[in-house]
């Protein structure tokens, strides 16, 4: 009978990863996405295939199998990421982002930045059930214009991503919302109405604190908000006729047309409209001395694909519309099939099961039993490195014990949500934190401290189980 590795032996890759990234971060820097974080993951992950052939016998073909399945799992994921990376160029070069931040200035005072912030990327988000769409849209304007009003780039990003999970939670659209309430049998809309009970009093605290945070904030003298509007309006040709693409945006997504069209569509949209209303632009970054067909389509491929530096009298706007295009995401893209590589060799060698074991040896009754499934979801989430394995495996572990415990599988489901769907993104190595950082252009561990939604959903998940509010055990 083959053997399962203990707990003890279990830990090792981890603690092993944890140094190693550690390490890089400090070296490297904002340049450990470089290879660096990969070489890391990659590391740790023979390190785990290695004891688990080494010593519990565990075949070669598992492991492939299990690496293979992982990779093959998140696939559609990598696809979005290469054509977000389009997205968010052509949405800079073709003015869109520029005249939303243009207008964004004027019309949001600086006090309230922060809430507002987090309110509309939370309406945006509900509407199209995707934190990812959502911040590689209307974030990066908001990114445009906290920077405007001087808000450093942590409060700016906590702020986005905040109200961005928050509708990525509980949208009836979200992928996750549906996957955590399919693998623990709940009916969607029961499950997204459990969920309020602990999002929306995360939401409101989260909005307090950024409404405290922004009337506290010296907001940057008008001088320079003017100083920023008029370089944006010398560089750009700003006109609300941009705005339609956002609008066809957003028709789509009512419509449900899948992700991956309808963020086709729009960089299509984005793309003509650069054409139309940016064509000095694109021959500046074709290089050619003349433009016409020729330079305008040079210029539109090389900000779909590649990265693009328009230079301003302002250095923080210069730096703000600087775009990477696919290209930049190859690094995000690198470093989650590693990523993908080390949860799969968890799995396979038995380790994963055998730590998230321990969580189970807690549940001695209702507060323990949430408070083990919130940790096994966040420790699933840093070791997986990816939201969606973490969800079915913790729906998937935990369902018979709450079934067997009398617990309503709804009680499952919003937990695993309030664990792992908002958690994600404050991992530096998981898919959700390698993409808003890449996305943002904000490490992970600088927006983290700031992301006060995040990390209030699993506290308040514990608190709940804690007072017992409409927590329903059958007799």
């Amino acid at each position: 009978m083959q053997k399962t590795p203990s707990p003890i032996v279990s830990i090792i890759p981890i603690l092993l990863l944890v140094s190693l990234l550690a390490a890089t971060i400090r070296i490297f820097g904002s340049d450990a996405l470089n290879g660096g974080s990969q070489i890391a993951l990659l590391t740790t992950t023979s390190v785990c295939v290695v004891i688990g052939m080494g010593i519990y016998k565990i075949g070669w073909k598992d492991f492939e199998i299990a690496i293979t399945n992982n990779i093959a799992g998140i696939a559609t994921a990598l696809i979005i990421l290469l054509i977000i990376g389009a997205l968010s160029g052509s949405w800079m070069i073709s003015g869109i982002v520029p005249t939303l931040i243009y207008y964004g200035i004027q019309i949001i005072h600086p006090h309230f930045f922060l809430a507002s912030t987090c309110i509309i990327c939370a309406l945006v988000s509900v509407m199209t059930g995707s934190s990812w769409t959502t911040i590689a849209t209307i974030g990066i304007a908001l990114m445009g214009i906290g920077k405007a009003q001087g808000f450093d780039e942590g409060w700016i990003a906590g702020a986005i991503i905040s109200g961005a999970y928050f509708g990525d939670k509980i949208s009836p659209l979200s992928d996750t919302t549906i996957l955590a309430s399919s693998v623990t049998d709940t009916p969607l809309f029961k499950h997204i109405r459990y969920m309020m009970i602990t999002t929306i009093p995360s939401l409101v605290i989260t909005i307090i604190i950024f409404t405290i945070a922004g009337l506290s904030h010296e907001a940057s003298n008008t001088e320079h908000i003017a100083s920023f509007s008029a370089a944006l309006n010398s560089r750009f040709n700003i006109t609300p006729w941009v705005l339609l693409v956002p609008l066809a945006t957003a028709i789509l997504i009512a419509r449900k047309v899948p992700s991956l069209i309808t963020l086709f569509i729009s960089t299509a949209l984005a793309g003509i409209f650069a054409i139309i209303f940016q064509p000095d632009l694109l021959q500046e970054i074709s290089g050619l001395p003349n433009g016409g067909a020729e330079s305008a389509y040079k210029g539109l491929m090389m900000t779909l694909y590649g990265p693009t530096g328009l230079h301003t009298d302002n250095v923080e706007l210069t730096d703000l519309i600087a775009t990477r295009g696919m290209a930049g995401m190859l690094n995000t893209v690198w470093l989650i099939v590693c990523a993908m590589c080390f949860g799969g060799a968890m799995t396979a060698s038995g380790m994963l099961g055998s730590i998230t074991s321990v969580f189970v040896r807690f549940m001695k009754n209702r507060v323990s039993m949430v408070t083990s499934t919130v940790c096994s979801g966040i420790f699933l989430n840093l070791t997986t490195a990816d939201q969606y394995i973490s969800i079915i495996l913790t729906g998937n572990m935990f369902n018979n014990i709450y079934k067997n415990k009398g617990y309503e599988s709804r009680l499952l489901s919003r937990t695993t949500e309030d664990a792992v769907t908002v958690t994600s993104v404050l991992i530096p190595w998981n898919t959700c934190g390698m993409t808003q950082a890449t996305i943002l252009s904000v490490p992970t561990l600088t927006y983290l401290p700031y992301c006060f939604f995040n990390i209030i959903s699993p506290l308040m998940s514990i608190f709940i189980a804690t007072i017992g509010y409409k927590i329903v055990k059958k007799q």
